[in-house]
């Protein structure tokens, strides 16, 4: 037992002397990356507001997008489906309309970055109906070229599984 304590004692002073090992600090690509992204989300607000599907469309990548949305059908496979979804949501919805991105989380990896958010705002239909609507909603982003794409998104709204009915405005 006598010749156990030395090494204990010998491996204590060394957990002591050796530093621990530093923690990877966010390279300042990264840190200009997702401000970079930041801003994609304020301008992707404005075309919103301005209901300018092209300029919506631009922070898509054409050729990889699939995309879950909140409305039917289950899935938009491509830029163009989705596109098309984009101007019939404008058509049903000719009226004021307004969007607030928060709780916006971004994380960059190389060349790939993924964010989430929460989205709130209201739409008007042609009846003058106003709609309010908080989506979740989560996007994969890919570098091409130089440039942030989203080449994968998923919006949806919390179900409250006993009655089957959306949670239009969910709250935390």
């Amino acid at each position: 037992m006598r010749s156990f304590f030395p090494a204990l004692a010998c491996f204590v002073g060394l957990l002591i002397t050796v530093p621990a090992p530093a923690q990877p600090k966010p390279s300042p690509s990264s840190n200009s990356d997702k401000e970079k992204i930041e801003a994609f989300y304020r301008a992707y607000a404005k075309a919103f507001r301005s209901k300018d599907v092209n300029a919506i469309m631009a922070f898509y990548d054409p050729k990889e997008l699939f995309v879950f949305d909140v409305t039917p059908p289950r899935e938009y496979p491509n830029w163009d489906a989705y596109k098309k979804d984009w101007e019939d949501l404008f058509t049903m919805m000719p009226g004021p309309l307004d969007i607030n991105v928060s709780e916006l989380a971004i994380t960059v990896e190389g060349p790939v970055a993924y964010a989430h958010s929460i989205q709130t705002g209201y739409f008007t239909g042609k009846d003058g109906a106003r709609i309010d609507l908080a989506v979740r909603v989560s996007d994969v982003w890919h570098k091409v070229n130089g440039k942030w794409l989203i080449v994968q998104e998923h919006v949806s709204v919390p179900v409250d599984l006993a009655t089957g009915k959306a949670d239009l405005m969910s709250k935390p």
